[in-house]
């Protein structure tokens, strides 16, 4: 496999990109959080998932394309070396996220859905992974459980380091976004499936999350209501019935499944609020807890850049007091 790389913008990125106000700042005592400067991209500390490379390699080149936008976003496609990126508050509490951000399996949306909850939850003293996964669509083999391969590896490796990051493994969640909720909801239903061969002895650890937040996710894979580009880069060209069933989380819920916050916008043109209500509803069948907040406006992919003035700008605030309840 060849390894290209394209509009890398330089090493550290660093404090290049305009930080939005994050939502520790709709905290009428924090005012300070907004002080500090955004986080890094890439981060000073990261490791790779696979240490003799990702397992289903494709034959043809992989071009590496990190791209950044007016709008303050950046971007990353062509993932040949997926990573797990740390960022680690001031004063560790020991409790940790690992964020998914979104991007229809097409790309992921490095800034809004990874570097945004990073300085938001680190300001809460969690430790924050962000997980660059492989991008289904770009030729690699088995495509349906490539990203599910490395969101387990990546549980597996930071509990295995968990002395390192200053965490307490039983205390480490998860969170994705959008196409990133579709694999957190992967992840949280299918922890215990065997996605890839074991490579080593972090691979005997649980995958299982403590908790999983969910924030506008892609809850399932059925045509009638899922989002059409992330079910056709996750499964392909004519899906099986039974591989469509088998990649929609939400029917694979039960007693192990862990405690579930969700947040989604009725007005999502995007990903339709269906995808969290069949989600809600499969949760209270198997008596999982779960708790939903579901709004009026806020449309799709809004991350932590809301207005003050949308009631769905309160979720991060609304989640971190949820999570200390239930594992985080």
């Amino acid at each position: 496999m060849t390894v290209q790389r394209r509009t890398f913008l330089g090493g550290s990125f660093a404090a290049t990109i305009a930080s939005s106000v994050s939502g520790e700042a709709q905290l009428a005592n924090a005012s300070n959080a907004t002080a500090s400067l955004p986080p890094p991209w890439p981060s000073p500390e990261s490791f790779p998932l696979w240490p003799n490379g990702p397992p289903g390699a494709p034959t043809t080149a992989i071009v590496h394309d990190l791209t950044a936008s007016g709008d303050g976003q950046l971007r990353l496609r062509g993932v040949a070396i997926p990573q797990v990126h740390v960022y680690r508050p001031a004063r560790p509490d020991g409790s940790a996220l690992l964020t998914l951000p979104g991007g229809g399996y097409s790309f992921l949306s490095i800034q809004n859905e990874g570097l945004d909850a990073a300085q938001r939850f680190n300001a809460d003293r969690m430790t924050v992974f962000i997980l660059t996964y492989r991008l289904p669509g770009e030729g690699w083999a088995n495509r349906s459980l490539v990203p599910l391969s490395d969101a387990q590896r990546a549980m597996r490796l930071i509990r295995a380091r968990a002395a390192t990051f200053r965490i307490d493994p039983d205390r480490l969640g998860v969170m994705g976004f959008s196409a990133g909720g579709h694999l957190a909801a992967h992840l949280t239903a299918a922890h215990d499936e065997r996605a890839y061969a074991p490579v080593d002895a972090a691979d005997r650890l649980s995958a299982k999350p403590a908790y999983s937040g969910l924030i506008y996710p892609v809850a399932t894979l059925d045509p009638a209501i899922s989002h059409k580009g992330s079910r056709d880069n996750l499964l392909g060209p004519n899906p099986s019935a039974a591989l469509e069933a088998a990649r929609s989380p939400e029917r694979h819920i039960g007693p192990a499944t862990p405690p579930c916050f969700l947040v989604h916008a009725f007005d999502d043109g995007a990903v339709p609020i269906e995808n969290s209500l069949r989600w809600i509803a499969a949760c209270r069948a198997a008596k999982v807890p779960v708790e939903a907040h579901l709004v009026t406006e806020g449309g799709h992919g809004f991350g932590f850049r809301l207005p003050v003035g949308l009631t769905a700008s309160r979720w991060p605030n609304l989640f971190s007091t949820w999570l200390r309840k239930h594992g985080g």
